[in-house]
C-alpha cells in the first residue's frame, strides 16, 4: 500500500508543492455533475480517504453541483490540513437543468472567486484556474481581460496562484504577460495527445500540467494495446494509463475522479507502477 511519504510531488514555479497524484472531486456531485450525491456519506469518506492516502492536491470548482462539491469538501476536511492544497476553477455557471454556461465576464469571474471562498470556508484560495475552453476544445480568443481580473484578486491577497484550464499555447503566453501561471489544466491522456508540445513547454517552464480526463472522461479509454500491457504487468488498464501520464513528463500532475474509496485506492497505487521501456513504446503508439 502506498503511504503518504511515497507519493511523488511537484513544486510549482510559485513554490507550492502538490502531490502529482491528486484527486478530482467532480464526480462527487449527482448525475451530470448536478445536484447532491447519491450517497453523501460515501462522498465524505472518499475525500477523507484521499487525505489519509497522502494526497495534497484536490481539484474542484464551484460549478460542480453547483456549490455541492465545495460544500462537501468543507464538510469532510475543514479545518484543512496545512499541506492540503485546493485548486479550483472559474469561468462557467450552471442553468436550472444542469447545463453548462460559459461565464467569462471579468466582474462575474471575481464573483465566482468569492463564491468559492465562501463555500470552501477559506479566506484565501491556493490556486484558481481560469477555465476558458470546453471539453470539446480550446479557442484562440484573447483572455487578457479575464486573466487580468483574476490577477487583481491575486494582488489583493484573495488568491495565491493562478492557472489556466482549456487553453492554447498562445493563450498561455498572453496570460504570462499579465501574471505568473503555475498550472495548465487541459484534456490529455493516452489517446488524446494534441497537447504534446504544451506538455513539454510546461515541463521546461516549471508549470504543472494537470491532465484532466486522464482515463478518457465521458468516453473511457478502450485499447487492446493498453489491455495487453496491463495484463502483462498485472495491473488494471486504468493504473497503466495513469502511470504512463506520470512518466510522460516530470511536471504532469493527475486529477482522476471517483466516488468510490476502492477505486481511489486503485488510482493512488498507480504511482508505484514503473512501466518498462517496451511498454511505453507500445503505449505511445496509441495516440500517434
Amino acid at each position: 500500500m502506498t503511504t503518504t511519504s511515497e507519493l511523488p510531488t511537484f513544486t510549482l514555479t510559485g513554490g507550492l508543492t502538490l502531490t502529482r497524484m491528486g484527486y478530482g472531486a467532480m464526480q462527487l456531485a449527482g448525475p451530470g455533475v448536478f445536484g447532491p450525491p447519491r450517497d453523501r456519506g460515501q462522498a465524505v469518506a472518499v475525500l477523507r480517504e484521499a487525505v489519509e492516502l497522502g494526497i495534497t492536491h484536490i481539484d474542484t470548482g464551484d460549478f460542480y453541483g453547483p456549490a455541492v462539491v465545495n460544500e462537501l469538501i468543507r464538510e469532510a476536511l475543514h479545518p484543512y490540513p496545512d499541506d492540503l492544497h485546493i485548486v479550483t476553477k472559474v469561468g462557467a455557471r450552471r442553468d436550472d437543468r444542469g447545463g453548462w454556461i460559459p461565464s467569462l465576464d471579468p466582474a462575474d469571474l471575481k464573483a465566482q472567486v468569492h463564491e468559492n471562498l465562501r463555500h470552501l470556508g477559506l479566506d484565501v484560495l491556493d490556486v484558481v484556474n481560469l477555465r476558458t475552453g470546453s471539453h470539446e476544445g480550446v479557442t484562440e480568443d484573447s483572455i487578457a481581460d479575464q486573466f487580468g481580473a483574476l490577477a487583481e484578486l491575486r494582488e489583493q491577497g484573495l488568491v495565491r496562484h493562478l492557472g489556466l484550464s482549456g487553453v492554447s499555447d498562445a493563450q498561455l503566453t498572453e496570460a504570462q504577460d499579465i501574471a505568473p501561471v503555475v498550472t495548465v489544466q487541459n484534456l490529455y491522456n493516452l489517446a488524446n495527445r494534441a497537447d504534446d508540445a504544451l506538455v513539454d513547454r510546461c515541463a521546461r517552464e516549471g508549470i504543472a500540467f494537470a491532465a484532466f480526463f486522464p482515463l478518457g472522461g465521458f468516453s473511457p479509454l478502450q485499447s487492446q494495446t493498453l489491455s495487453d500491457v496491463a495484463d502483462r504487468l498485472g495491473a488494471s488498464s486504468q493504473q497503466v494509463a495513469l502511470a504512463w501520464l506520470l512518466q510522460r513528463s516530470p511536471s504532469t500532475v493527475l486529477i482522476p475522479g471517483t466516488s468510490s474509496v476502492a477505486h481511489l485506492r486503485e488510482n493512488v497505487a498507480a504511482v508505484d507502477l514503473a512501466l518498462p521501456a517496451d511498454a511505453i513504446t507500445a503505449l505511445d503508439a496509441i495516440g500517434a
